[in-house]
């Protein structure tokens, strides 16, 4: 029979939050995969776990993720953590899993610490429905089409950023989505130096560009509170004669623009006659 894939979420900063049942999987796993051995070390040696310790990370080869598997294959349970809080979420450890899932390995979650869960918590921000977006590119098109979605969103919006970046997503945020949107920064969670400081978008990028943050930082920002407008059907004669300029025969040029302009059959059949 084929081992278990535990995915085995880790304190993100206070080893007190490590739940009793995370310990006991990390203890028992005969092989933990690490998305920096150097940092899970210290976490093994805290709750006497004797396991094999194995990296993989965004840059494991393709050798690597076989030899997990394989092991699995082979009735090996391994149990997949990350640096800090849950395995997959923004972390490379969802290619193990997916792998997994398509072999038929069996896959158990030992649920805990999440940066986003615990961020949201404490911003004052609605948590009853969020998107959560993780590390915006640094630059280029699809950075200014995240930012102009957090901008848009209903809903409260988390994401994660790198400390010495985190002016200037806030100032880039501020740009798109009104230097008035509220938003939070809450940095180092669960660790001595804790911090998460709430206000508008303005507000917060004025701090952080003079009090550069440290540490692990989640960003949350407010929605609109209101749904995105639908957008406007196109011209019903715009369509239809540029889809007659393209040689399509009038049938098809009325049923599709029936389709996509929701006019009646009728009157589509009636506007393509007419020209």
């Amino acid at each position: 029979m084929a081992g278990t894939l535990y995915v085995v979420a880790t304190p993100l900063g206070n080893l007190g939050d490590l739940s009793p049942r995370a310990a006991d999987t990390l203890k028992h796993a005969a092989v933990v995969a690490a998305e920096d051995t150097r940092h899970t070390k210290p976490l093994l040696a805290h709750i006497g776990s004797g396991a094999q310790l194995m990296s993989f990370h965004a840059h494991s080869t393709e050798r690597t993720l076989e030899r997990i598997l394989g092991l699995l294959g082979g009735g090996t349970d391994v149990a997949l953590v990350t640096d800090a809080g849950t395995p997959t979420v923004s972390d490379p450890g969802v290619a193990l899993v997916a792998a997994a899932r398509a072999r038929g390995i069996p896959i158990v979650t030992i649920p805990g610490p999440t940066a986003v869960a615990a961020a949201l918590a404490v911003s004052g921000l609605a948590a009853d429905r969020y998107a959560f977006l993780g590390f915006l590119p640094r630059k280029g098109g699809e950075r200014r089409r995240l930012l102009e979605a957090v901008a848009a969103s209903e809903w409260t919006v988390v994401l994660f950023e790198a400390p010495p970046r985190v002016a200037e997503l806030l100032a880039d945020l501020s740009t798109v989505c009104g230097p008035d949107r509220a938003a939070a920064v809450a940095r180092e969670l669960t660790k001595v130096f804790e911090e998460t400081r709430a206000g508008t978008l303005a507000d917060l990028t004025e701090y952080y560009a003079a009090a550069p943050p440290r540490g692990e930082v989640t960003i949350v920002v407010a929605g609109t509170g209101k749904p995105r407008p639908a957008p406007l059907p196109p011209d019903p004669e715009t369509v239809a004669r540029t889809l007659l300029a393209e040689g399509m025969s009038r049938k098809d040029v009325a049923e599709r623009i029936q389709a996509e302009t929701r006019i009646s059959r009728n009157a589509a059949y009636r506007l393509v006659n007419e020209l």
